[in-house]
């Protein structure tokens, strides 16, 4: 570990060094580091999940959403379900316990949870901080492999702006 930080350490001195010995005529180009943006698609359940399938259709990140994390308030417990199990969409996956109630995770599709997220064990309170965020450190559910089936489920669900529309009506009740 110390020879990585050793060479990142080199490999910044002499950039420094370079852009001072750099003729005032000459422009120094520094080129910004890019990552392209995924290509997943997102949709939202009335019970308030939601699912991100990848592109090719075959995988996806379930979660609970925002709306659902406010109005839960704290979580402080988050059950996940069992990596290996299949389901089929409206099936209870696991649960999560805040200060004002409880409430199931359902999922949203039919199918095979593949790996969930051991973070939520230590710090429930991430699905509160980022509940839509489906990277390292954010408050996603589970990844799952998707069925036939649960392609089919993906179509029937709400959009952002349908799932939008949803809970404002809902919030006026």
């Amino acid at each position: 570990m110390a020879s990585i930080a050793r060479s990142l350490r080199l490999a910044r001195l002499s950039a420094v060094s370079a852009t001072i010995r750099a003729p005032a005529y000459r422009a120094v180009f520094i080129r910004p580091f890019s990552v392209t943006a995924s290509n997943a698609i997102r949709k939202y359940t009335k019970e308030h999940e939601w699912i991100d399938i990848s592109a090719d259709k075959k995988t996806g990140v379930v979660g609970i959403s925002e709306y659902a994390a406010k109005t839960l308030g704290d979580i402080v417990y988050v059950e996940l379900p069992e990596e290996g199990l299949e389901v089929q969409a409206g099936d209870a996956i696991g649960a999560v316990e805040s200060v004002k109630s409880a409430a199931d995770i359902y999922s949203p599709v039919a199918c095979k949870i593949t790996q969930v997220n051991l973070l939520l064990e230590e710090k429930p309170g991430t699905v509160n901080q980022v509940p839509e965020d489906d990277s390292h450190g954010g408050g996603w559910i589970a990844k799952v492999q998707l069925t036939e089936q649960g392609l089919k489920d993906f179509e029937a669900l709400m959009d952002a702006d349908a799932y939008a529309e949803f809970t404002a009506a809902e919030s006026d009740h």
